[in-house]
């Protein structure tokens, strides 16, 4: 049995996996992870103060310890500034993806480790496997395939992957709420929260108003008429039908966003067309590449999801250098973007991750 800290977020997940990891006979403590939009007046709904109390009441029905970890410096150098630079710069991040490697397994994890605890717990749905008698651990997608999580794993390494528990992972989401509720926990039926890691359920276009000034440009089509204005090429991202503001001649046909040209700040907008709108493409380039069993030194053919939701496609995977791989799809890709992570995937287990770089 190990001494485990649970980050209890205040959801019905975590607080199950609590009550899941002492069933099991181990020793947990409740942890939350006080982040950066604790002290931001940012508009949009992020009930913090509501979730910190919630996780404080389940630590107190399980009858377990409760900390509050304040990582609020470590949010805002390793998550926000991320964020921001990245929007700055015209690719489009994903902080979900860095939250869980950065911060839930990463300072978090430092802070278990430092205070004697052997592994940290939290609500996601994926599941590990092996770790014991020398053998590496794995991950591999959750039981649910609604609800699995892996891909926010993704860019995980081995040693924190080794140090993680997800007993929800085996579970499906209805299997969840019955036994929150036969453990009495006060989130049983809590609804699930849709926000981003660390600004609740705050629009991402709202955020980026706080913080990035606007840098008005014209909106193209492809065939480069000048139809409209946009306040910044941060607030668009590839494959966007709305809130671009464009109406399109054609009725019953919206315009999407296909393309950001930086040098000129210029927005580009077509129709969603397979040979003409260059919105699809086969082939990219993936970089920062972390690895949980892949061998990026050779090629080799895989299971890839672009972005979370999306179906994981056969492709073909060939080194460039060091930190880098050329990615071939068998079936070409709608909206392959720049700045969003790139999962592989054997079968259902986790192989590694990268992010996109160049689409081609």
């Amino acid at each position: 049995m190990a001494k485990i800290l649970v980050g209890l977020s205040g959801g019905v997940d975590s607080s199950l996996a609590a009550a899941l990891l002492l069933e099991q006979g181990h020793e947990v403590v409740g942890g939350y992870m006080k982040n950066w939009i604790n002290t931001e007046d940012i508009p949009g709904d992020c009930p913090w103060e509501e979730d910190l109390d919630d996780a404080h009441a389940v630590a107190k029905h399980l009858g377990i310890e409760f900390r509050v970890v304040d990582l609020i410096d470590h949010y805002k150098e390793r998550i926000v500034d991320y964020l921001l630079a990245g929007y700055r710069d015209g690719i489009t991040p994903n902080p979900d993806v860095f939250c869980n490697r950065e911060m839930k397994f990463g300072v978090f994890l430092e802070y278990a480790l430092s205070q004697g605890f052997e592994a940290v717990g939290t609500g996601h749905y994926a599941r590990r496997r092996g770790g014991e008698d020398g053998n590496l651990a794995q991950l591999w997608r959750g039981s649910d395939p609604n609800k699995d999580q892996s891909y926010f794993l993704s860019m995980m390494r081995q040693d924190q992957i080794e140090r993680a528990r997800f007993p929800v992972g085996e579970m499906l989401k209805t299997e969840v709420r019955a036994r929150s509720e036969a453990f009495g926990l006060p989130t049983a039926q809590k609804k699930d929260s849709q926000g981003i890691c660390f600004i609740g359920n705050v629009k991402m276009s709202d955020f980026l108003t706080h913080y990035v000034p606007d840098n008005p440009g014209e909106i193209i089509t492809t065939e480069g008429k000048v139809v409209g204005t946009h306040r910044g090429l941060h607030l668009h991202t590839l494959g966007q039908r709305k809130g671009h503001g464009v109406a399109s001649p054609k009725t019953g046909v919206a315009y999407v966003v296909v393309g950001k040209d930086d040098k000129t700040n210029q927005l580009i907008v077509g129709y969603d067309q397979l040979d003409t709108s260059g919105l699809y493409s086969t082939v990219c380039h993936v970089g920062s590449l972390s690895s949980l069993g892949a061998d990026f030194s050779q090629p080799f053919r895989c299971l890839v999801q672009p972005r979370y939701r999306s179906q994981a496609e056969p492709a073909k995977i060939t080194p460039l250098d060091k930190d880098k791989v050329q990615v071939t799809f068998q079936q070409v890709q709608r909206a392959l973007t720049p700045g969003q992570i790139c999962a592989f995937y054997d079968g259902a287990r986790l192989i590694g991750a990268g992010v996109f770089e160049d689409i081609f």
